[in-house]
């Protein structure tokens, strides 16, 4: 079986035009991706047909905690078909590390509760769905009947889900720590905001809760583990947004060379931040391959999925603003606990207590903070990386905020936000949290957003809803983000064939957003020439390492680097054919594919003096390291009607008005915004992964019982992008864009629900609205 990266030529799409200015950037070209797509013909990794591959599946815990005192799997392994069967002891035996966990400490510098994550669980379950044994048989059939066969002995221990449990002082433990703190940050100045409270005209506070959502990308985790008996290396082919990352944790897991690893992702049906990193799976299926020198598949089920992959948010937070008489902001104070699971993950405890931190103060101009952030253990399924990661929890705290101060004070909460907004002339602007933002117009986005979604015209509207029996809100967030995941460098390659192709190659990677097309609109920028000649190629970590994507940095960075290196092979092309032609090479000009000596008829097509070289090619590789983050910024406007006879909120219209800089494709850009802005409508109205108190098992684990958003859920969007503020931080002048309308829709939806209560003469719940605001928990509020 040959096993091949998402390579993708321009060439198997036909247009009817090539031209470079066509299908440049700031241009809606169709994505490259999806003709195959649309066929049928995508190649994901269960598609992959791996000759006699066998299939593996994993045993898993039904027990929120317990001790694991025996495991018997020998009836299980002389049932037909089963090749191997693995427990934990095993793995430990044979050396395998643990995937390594969270280095935060305490805020007197002790260490913090870290009970080791392993492959498959090693003396102790942590949480429902925990990984336990995996079996290893010729047919996924015969491996689930062989699993029915192992015999677990567990000795129950207490356990405990919900975070204020988890932090009572005699609440169950995770670990043999004293408690189950697993993180802890503090920043500010506790005494100044204080002292800002104490004279402060008004203060608001609000108890807010960030619910447990699941990101459910339509593809499951998937792996093919493919390993070579004659050289002794391992392929694995997976859905990841992070080739490199994940080979070398399952190297160093595993003990084994990075070279003797080589990871291929195809097309990836979604990632949303939960296909970042290393899963335990991924380790023991890697050592079961390598063990029985098989070919093996796993492709988790949704139930799976469910309870272990890894879920978003989590957070319950008392946010409280001091202000003074004109509405300024005078302190900000804000304290935070994280459910991070069963095991401090390193992303997820850093989520929590550092980078939603870094957006707190968003776009308002708040230099005196106190703020305290505590990640706690509980027997439930990890989190970590989910559309947005931190900033929704951040932004969706501040903006509650802002609506519910000027409510209390009696202000026009755009007023409010005019008072604080940072101005054009404070850029570059440094937060309090030591993040420097390089450019926003603030102010100038919200007008813009109000203009697009009339908002002068909601009376009128509100009084068509009220004849209909309804309730009409009208919720506005305004807000920034933080984009690139600190990973601000990125390596390409780029080489012009002889046979008329520029092939391209990027460490970021595709999971349904788009960015191959957008790759390619770059190549066509800086080479002039047809799409039709340039082949993008990723997921391939023989081709080349890097971060990946995530952090909304696939364009910020990776776009950068794949521009600067098609730039430096366009200067080594100019290096050649002044060779060739005896000239200066300042005198060499490039126009279209064409290198010419300027004031003369001597030329050459870039293709043909590369068939001219020594490998018949001119080839770069290109590093190039952005300068720092982008801050992409919003106005989202939303507004809802809610039916007071069964609490239904309908979402009945949205406006928004993006800086996302300069803009490659705003066909992808206006789809990015619009399914994130679903999925942040999603938290605020129905989504909620929910574990019993009582038993640590989840509630929610099936889409019977987990209410995603749907398709006619979703309002006409009305989305645009200003474009006249470019990131100073990147050649390319652009912004992340990936998490933008998540991180919006959120807050503005729920402060719509507020005002919506407000105008019907109940402001005082307004600050009562907890997430989701499922009909059943408006309805009760509404009667209360």
């Amino acid at each position: 079986m040959t096993s091949t990266p998402n390579t993708l030529a321009a060439n198997s799409h036909t247009y009817a035009s090539d031209t470079p200015a066509r299908f440049g950037s700031g241009q809606s070209v169709r994505r490259l991706e999806d003709d195959a797509l649309l066929v049928g013909a995508g190649q994901f990794t269960s598609d992959v047909n791996a000759d006699r591959h066998a299939s593996i599946f994993f045993l898993r815990s039904p027990y929120p905690h317990a001790r694991i005192v025996s495991v018997d799997c020998t009836e299980a392994r002389a049932m037909p078909g089963v090749l191997h069967i693995v427990t934990g002891a095993d793995m430990v035996a044979a050396g395998v590390k643990p995937i390594p966990g969270s280095t935060f400490k305490r805020l007197d510098r002790q260490p913090c509760a870290a009970p080791a994550r392993r492959a498959l669980a090693h003396e102790r379950v942590r949480f429902v769905g925990e990984a336990v044994v995996a079996i290893v048989a010729l047919t996924l059939e015969q491996a689930r009947n062989a699993a029915e066969a192992v015999v677990i002995d567990y000795e129950e221990l207490p356990m405990v889900v919900n975070l204020g449990d988890a932090i009572a002082a005699d609440a169950p433990l995770l670990s043999d720590a004293a408690d189950n703190l697993a993180g802890e940050t503090r920043y500010g100045n506790a005494e100044a905001t204080a002292q800002a409270f104490a004279r402060a005209a008004h203060v608001v506070t609000l108890d807010l809760v960030n619910q447990r959502v699941a990101p459910l990308s339509l593809e499951p985790r998937t792996l093919l583990a493919l390993p070579d008996a004659e050289t002794g290396r391992l392929t694995l082919r997976m859905s990841t947004q992070m080739p490199s990352g994940v080979r070398n944790s399952v190297c160093d897991a595993l003990g084994i060379a990075k070279a003797d690893v080589r990871v291929i992702v195809g097309d990836v049906g979604g990632g949303f931040g939960m296909k970042t990193g290393v899963y335990p799976e991924d380790i023991a299926v890697a050592f079961c391959a390598r063990a029985l020198k098989q070919s093996l598949m796993w492709v988790s089920e949704r139930s799976e999925e469910f309870v272990s992959a890894s879920h978003g948010r989590d957070i319950e937070t008392r946010a409280e603003m001091a202000l003074d008489a004109s509405g300024k902001i005078l302190a900000l104070r804000v304290a935070t606990l994280a459910n991070v699971g069963a095991y401090a993950t390193g992303t997820g405890v850093t989520i929590q207590v550092m980078i939603g931190p870094w957006v707190q103060t968003s776009v308002y101009d708040i230099q005196t903070i106190d703020f305290h952030f505590k990640a706690v253990l509980t027997n439930t399924t990890p989190p970590g990386a989910y559309r947005g990661a931190g900033r929704p929890e951040a932004i969706f705290n501040m903006e509650r905020l802002m609506d519910e101060a000027a409510r209390q004070m009696g202000m026009d909460r755009l007023a409010l936000r005019r008072r604080n907004f940072i101005a054009p002339a404070q850029m570059p602007y440094t937060n309090p949290m030591a993040q420097t933002y390089d450019s926003g117009h603030f102010e100038a986005i919200m007008d813009q957003a109000l203009v697009l979604a009339d908002w002068q015209g909601f009376a009128a509207r509100a009084a068509q809803s009220k004849q209909r029996g309804k309730l009409r809100g009208q919720g506005i967030a305004t807000f920034l983000e933080w984009t690139g995941g600190n990973a601000l460098e990125e390596t390409v390659t780029v080489a012009v064939q002889a046979d008329g192709m520029i092939e391209v190659f990027s460490a970021v990677n595709g999971m349904g957003q788009g960015i191959l097309t957008s790759l390619a609109q770059l190549v066509v920028d800086a080479f002039g020439v047809p799409m039709s000649q340039v082949r993008v190629v990723l997921g391939d970590t023989d081709r080349g390492d890097g971060f990946g994507s995530a952090g909304s940095r696939s364009i910020f960075t990776g776009g950068s680097a794949m521009r600067e290196g098609a730039e430096r092979t366009i200067a080594e092309a100019k290096r050649l054919a002044a060779q060739e032609f005896e000239a200066a090479e300042q005198d060499i000009e490039y126009r279209n594919g064409r290198l010419q000596v300027a004031g003369t008829d001597m030329a050459t097509d870039i293709f043909s003096l590369a068939g001219r070289q020594p490998e018949q090619r001119i080839f770069m590789q290109s590093t190039t390291a952005v300068s720092g983050p982008s801050w992409p910024n919003a106005c989202h406007i939303s507004e809802v009607e809610i039916d007071p006879l069964t609490g239904h909120v309908a979402v009945v219209a949205y406006a928004s008005v993006n800086d996302v800089g300069r803009v490659v494709n705003p066909m992808i850009v206006r789809g990015q915004l619009d399914g994130g802005a679903v999925q942040g409508i999603g938290q605020a109205l129905c989504e909620h992964l929910v574990y019993d108190r009582e038993t640590g098992q989840m509630l929610t684990g099936s889409l019977m019982d987990y209410a995603a958003p749907r398709a006619d859920d979703s309002p006409d969007f009305k989305t645009e992008l200003d474009t006249s503020v470019p990131c100073l931080n990147n050649p390319l002048g652009v912004k992340g864009v990936g998490e933008l309308g998540t991180i919006g829709a959120t807050p503005s939806v729920v402060n719509a629900v507020a005002d919506a209560l407000a105008r019907a003469g109940m402001a005082a719940k307004a600050p009562l609205l907890q997430m989701p605001l499922s009909p059943a928990r408006v309805w009760t509020l509404l009667q209360a």
